[in-house]
């Protein structure tokens, strides 16, 4: 049996690094496959301008000839500003096979120590901006919109190939259990009799790029003492909205305003995962299809994200927001929500998620190495 690691060349080489993952996840009841058109999109250095910031390198790993395996390696050019000389791997994908694995990873350790890189983290593809984590456990359901799902056999290999834990980000679910609880409703209800001045209102998407702008604005001040945080340019932005705009449901998008000005947002998706699993990556000839008749019967949530800018933090308007998202879900009788990622160690928000009687369900590792 031959093991042979391959560089590759994006674009050119992007369908067949894609195509592997199929191989990878071959019967596999909870894998989501990717939009195809999407992910050839995202690795194209011409259309995502996520490539101005990054030097990047794809691998594909081959066994006996058949590919059997991916990974990437780079260097974030933003995150050097950091945490100097510390690089990236992610799009770490491979069967249940050792030596495919320590293959892959070797060649995208020895590709960063080119590259002067003397630390290593991951998965990310390719930042904390982007899916990221491996799934440690557990394994018997689905995952939601725009969250990594991995085999079982990962986490145990990750260790076998002597990486560590760096951080656990969790996943937290709620399950629709009728009103808002008293608790928050009653914070989110004084909190907004106080503060007159703080209205609440959905995302206005005819007005998408001015919204955008706003989110912008707050995501970079609210985010940017975060751990793993990644400072956006405008362009990158920009380009990943637009990525997301029809997954966009402004009943559960909402903007916090105080005199006009947007000051926190927060943003929950209709998990799109329910549909896209049957489409197996294609939009055709019957993915748009399923995809309009079948997108009524979305009835779970995922809370994306939630930013308060630094400005006015000290202002508890989290809890409005939570209050807004939690009454529209139960008047579209969701059975629940996710709230996913929150970092292991952020305990002001694991802290209000558990007020609302939300539970970690999942755990997802970034693991590291010394290069």
């Amino acid at each position: 049996m031959s093991i042979e690691i391959r560089p590759i060349q994006l674009p050119k080489d992007a369908a067949a690094f894609i195509d592997v993952w199929w191989t990878v996840y071959k019967g596999d009841p909870h894998w989501v496959p990717p939009l195809r058109f999407e992910r050839l999109h995202f690795l194209d250095p011409k259309k995502n301008p996520y490539f101005k910031f990054v030097n990047a390198q794809c691998f594909i790993a081959y066994r006996d000839g058949v590919p059997v395996g991916t990974i990437s390696a780079q260097v974030d050019l933003g995150y050097q500003v950091v945490e100097d000389k510390m690089g990236f791997f992610g799009f770490f994908e491979f069967v249940d096979d050792e030596a495919v694995a320590r293959g892959l990873l070797d060649a995208a350790l020895a590709w960063l120590r080119s590259q002067g890189m003397t630390r290593t983290m991951g998965p990310f593809n390719f930042n904390t901006n982007h899916e990221c984590g491996v799934l440690v456990d557990p394994f018997d359901s689905d995952p939601l919109v725009l969250m990594m799902w991995n085999k079982p056999y990962y986490p145990a290999m990750y260790d076998r190939l002597g990486l560590t834990k760096v951080k656990d980000l969790l996943a937290y679910w709620m399950d629709n259990n009728g009103p808002c609880p008293p608790r928050i409703a009653a914070l989110a209800d004084r909190f907004l009799e106080r503060h007159p001045e703080v209205t609440i209102r959905p995302l206005n998407v005819k007005d998408f790029d001015g919204e955008v702008a706003r989110v912008l604005n707050i995501y970079n001040s609210a985010w940017e003492d975060n751990w793993g945080f990644v400072r956006m340019s405008d362009e990158e932005f920009l380009y990943m909205a637009k990525n997301i705009k029809d997954m966009i449901d402004p009943r559960y998008c909402y903007m916090a305003e105080i005199g006009g000005r947007a000051v926190a947002f927060s943003i929950t998706f209709p998990d799109y995962n329910q549909i896209a699993k049957p489409m197996n990556g294609r939009i055709f000839p019957f993915g748009w299809w399923y995809y309009l008749t079948r997108k009524s019967k979305v009835n779970q949530l995922r809370i994306f994200t939630l930013g308060i800018h630094k400005d006015f933090q000290h202002l508890a308007l989290g809890a409005p927001l939570y209050k807004r998202t939690w009454d529209t879900g139960v008047q579209n009788k969701v059975r629940g929500a996710e709230a996913s990622w929150i970092l292991e160690d952020n305990t002001r928000m694991r802290g209000a998620l558990e007020k609302l009687g939300a539970r970690v369900y999942k755990t997802y590792r970034i693991y590291g190495s010394d290069l």
